[in-house]
């Protein structure tokens, strides 16, 4: 597993989440209780994106529709999401956010719905 330097601790402050890349993974990194997190940033739900979510007591919360994801385990803690998703090991040393990132983790925090799956068709090409 490699960690990557993602932050300065003063970006990630109490109660907020952010936007980071660890390489190429897109993650949601927050800090509760003067702990950080880092999860993967697509909520499983319908994609949303957790990074415009919100830190509660309980997980992150995806701000779409409402889901809560549990901070260690990536469960999801309320509906509609029904599977977890990807949390990542992080540590926080002199004043720095590392996020660790092995092949296994990465794929799977970039697996995501299919992408054509919310789009309309495109028009038939007969006439």
């Amino acid at each position: 597993m490699e960690f990557h330097k993602i932050a300065r601790s003063g970006q990630i402050p109490e109660g907020v989440v952010r936007r980071f890349f660890a390489g190429e993974v897109e993650v949601a990194v927050s800090r509760s209780d003067g702990e950080v997190h880092a999860m993967s940033n697509y909520c499983t739900h319908l994609d949303c994106l957790l990074s415009s979510g919100r830190v509660t007591d309980e997980g992150l919360l995806c701000s779409c529709h409402g889901s809560v994801f549990d901070y260690d385990s990536g469960e999801p803690l309320h509906p509609p999401a029904t599977r977890p998703i990807t949390v990542f090991p992080v540590k926080e040393e002199d004043g720095h956010v590392y996020v660790g990132i092995s092949e296994e983790l990465a794929e799977a925090a970039m697996r995501r719905r299919a992408s054509g799956s919310r789009r309309l068709s495109p028009p038939s090409a007969t006439s």
